[in-house]
């Protein structure tokens, strides 16, 4: 079946580690566990949207190490369609994280084969491009290659969405006019912003700036907080399902993958939102990046405590 969802973006083997607490500059601390589990934002919100009964396929590349083959593998296990996951010479990218004993997280991004993403890889994908209906972007490969896939996205008249992680500074101006719906966390929303977001008020300030500069529609998302949805009408704000977290690893990725798995199927934006809020918190329930996604089956048999 033609892929109702593309996901361009990183594959990255994640290299885990869990520490009573994040390590201060200079200090060595002595971890708990170690464990190597396949993410990268691109993979995550692929595999969420597979999980969560999308259609979807992955732009990407992967290295000639052994982890390149993981991380190959680890999508096709989820029924991703993987024909233009390129494998390149040289190491897959990898990310190094510790989670604390509060499940927050500190992460280092070493992009190898996921830098050799460009615009001409895209171009030799278009195909899967124009069967597409939802287009999903992050920033863990080339700017100019995000850049790119934006662009062919709205002269082909997709649902573009670009998740801007990780963001330290505002997007260029002419990438707004690409975007359906721009979805930052608190700490991207203010790179992108200028405005330091930290509370429901400050969000809806930094979304309407983001408004100003031309996105069409923005939904930031808050934690435990909720999400604010901004579309230069007004705002919504929506309460996050209250769960017991154990690892925030991959929760963004899931709420982004579960938001287009919903938006590709019909439902409305509020619908779908908190489609993707649900799978999101389910996901921080549990350790690890894509072990901790959620199926579909467990979304629809979500009960809030």
């Amino acid at each position: 079946m033609p892929a109702k969802v593309v996901v361009i973006g990183s594959l990255n083997m994640d290299l885990v580690t869990r520490a009573s607490r994040l390590p201060r500059a200079g200090e060595t601390l002595v971890g708990q566990t170690f464990s190597t589990v396949p993410g990268g934002k691109g993979a995550n919100q692929a595999v969420a949207l597979a999980r969560l009964g999308a259609d979807v396929a992955m732009i990407g590349c992967v290295g000639t190490d052994a982890y390149g083959s993981q991380l190959r593998d680890a999508l096709l296990a989820e029924g991703v369609d993987c024909q233009a996951v390129s494998t390149v010479d040289g190491s897959s990218g990898v990310a190094l994280i510790v989670v604390d004993d509060n499940s927050q997280n500190a992460i280092v991004i070493v992009a190898g084969s996921n830098g050799q993403l460009t615009p001409t890889s895209l171009e030799n994908c278009d195909a899967v491009l124009q069967a597409a209906e939802v287009i999903i972007c992050q920033l863990e490969v080339p700017m100019d290659t995000v850049g790119h896939a934006l662009k062919r996205g709205r002269e082909l008249g997709k649902t573009v969405i670009l998740n801007p992680a990780p963001a330290s500074a505002p997007l260029p101006a002419e990438w707004y006019r690409s975007i359906d719906y721009l979805i930052p966390n608190e700490s991207e929303a203010t790179a992108l912003s200028g405005v330091t977001v930290d509370s429901l008020d400050s969000a809806k300030v930094a979304a309407t700036a983001l408004i100003k500069a031309g996105a069409s529609k923005v939904i930031i998302t808050l934690g435990a907080q909720g999400a604010l949805f901004a579309d230069g009408k007004g705002f919504e704000h929506l309460a996050a399902p209250k769960v017991k977290a154990v690892d925030t690893t991959a929760a963004g990725d899931t709420f982004v993958g579960g938001f287009a798995a919903a938006l590709a199927a019909g439902k409305s934006e509020a619908e779908a939102i908190r489609f993707g809020q649900v799978a999101a918190a389910l996901s921080v329930t549990r350790a690890g990046a894509q072990p901790s996604i959620p199926t579909l089956h467990d979304v629809q048999g979500f009960v809030p405590s």
